[in-house]
């Protein structure tokens, strides 16, 4: 759809996009109009599924695709292993929405490929047995557990290689940056490289070693940096300095030659120097203002919930506001599970902050200032209001 003569209204497919209308249209060609029918619509929980996982902009097509697929799924009429993933990752498929995709079943899919084989998913995909399905999806459940204890050593080196060059540089981190371990798991860099991208709002390519002398590296980038582009631009500037690259504005994979790696980093730190500004370089946090504590509600969460999917380039809306800190525990050493008051007064609600220990590591202050949005909470069957927290401030 991306080719400069092609008249489909949406450049935004994911490739499992792509491969839907070509299946659709092989149908139209080769079977009767109720039979094709049948066929694409067997096939749109999987899409839907893919056009999430992509991480591609969610265009009016692709909310279409993405809905379509969520409501086969929230229905049960879906392949039996997303159905088995969403309740490993303890997700209500007849509630799915495009997160629980995108962070419970994506996630456990990706690990296996990660890790160890990635024919663990596809099967779990393909197979129409559910005590397969389930059987499949325990095992990827495995896989992700143990793709987080990977992720959070290599997570660990990462950012302090990054504190270093903070403490190090008398101007500052680098507009982009490279990282190597001679210990990374080549499965887990590009995990590892979203997250020290959003720690330091930088482009980062994360490498781990691939065979004897080579490396494979994954990036991430920031809203501004087309991170596909500028490593066709270091191809250009440096030939036969990277052995081969693909990928979009927001991801890319590459391979190198160990050798060859300070010489990568130097031209991709030129090549980022020359297309950003400080401005790109500026964390920029866009809400929708102020929530009213009458708006503070499960039914304002179920109302947002409803308005989806929310997703890559349409994200779901943002409030910040002032609240007073009842309470504060740390879970599993990096996240928080938080109590609070809007305005210091009013109703106590629940608060989570996934990864944000850190910023109350030093204090337990009385107020914070959060950027939020209103989440649906169901446990044991029971729904209520949570406040998934997207960053605080001590006050």
């Amino acid at each position: 759809p991306s080719l400069a003569d092609e008249p489909f209204p949406d450049t935004c497919l994911a490739g499992v996009g792509v491969a839907f209308y070509l299946i659709a249209a092989l149908g139209r060609r080769l079977c009767a109009p109720e039979r094709a029918r049948e066929i694409a619509a067997g096939l749109v929980d999987r899409v839907a599924l893919g056009t999430v996982a992509d991480v591609v902009p969610l265009s009016v097509n692709n909310r279409i695709l993405v809905e379509q697929g969520l409501r086969r799924i929230r229905c049960g009429h879906c392949a039996p292993g997303i159905t088995a993933l969403l309740e490993a990752g303890r997700r209500v498929p007849a509630r799915a929405v495009a997160a629980d995709l995108g962070f419970a079943v994506g996630p456990r899919l990706n690990a296996a490929g990660r890790i160890e084989d990635m024919s663990i998913g596809i099967r779990c995909l393909l197979t129409d047995d559910a005590a397969e399905a389930r059987r499949l999806a325990a095992r990827l459940n495995e896989l992700n557990l143990t793709r987080r204890d990977i992720e959070a050593d290599m997570q660990a080196t990462a950012l302090a290689a990054v504190e270093r060059l903070q403490a190090d540089g008398t101007a500052g981190l680098p507009p982009a940056l490279t990282l190597h371990a001679a210990d990374w798991h080549a499965g887990v860099v590009g995990l590892v490289a979203s997250r020290v991208k959003d720690a330091a709002h930088r482009p980062v390519v994360a490498f781990a070693p691939d065979g004897a002398d080579g490396l494979k590296g994954s990036g991430r980038s920031i809203p501004g940096f087309h991170i596909r582009d500028a490593l066709a631009e270091v191809d250009r500037r440096e030939p036969g300095l990277i052995e081969r690259f693909g990928g979009h504005a927001m991801a890319a994979g590459l391979s190198l030659q160990r050798t060859r790696l300070e010489k990568f980093r130097e031209s991709f730190e030129a090549v980022a120097r020359d297309a950003l500004t400080p401005e790109h370089l500026t964390r920029v946090l866009l809400t929708d203002g102020e929530l009213g504590p009458a708006d503070l509600n499960l039914d304002t969460a179920e109302r947002l919930r409803s308005a989806g999917p929310w997703g890559q380039d349409f994200p779901e809306p943002l409030f910040d506001g002032e609240f007073a800190l009842d309470h504060v525990r740390v879970m599993k050493d990096v996240h928080l599970k938080l109590t609070v008051r809007p305005g210091g007064q009013g109703q106590a609600l629940e608060a989570v902050a996934f990864n944000q220990a850190a910023a109350l590591a030093d204090a337990r202050p009385a107020g914070l200032r959060l950027v939020y949005r209103p989440d649906v909470n169901i446990y044991r069957g029971l729904s209520s209001l949570q406040l998934v927290v997207q960053h605080l401030e001590p006050l």
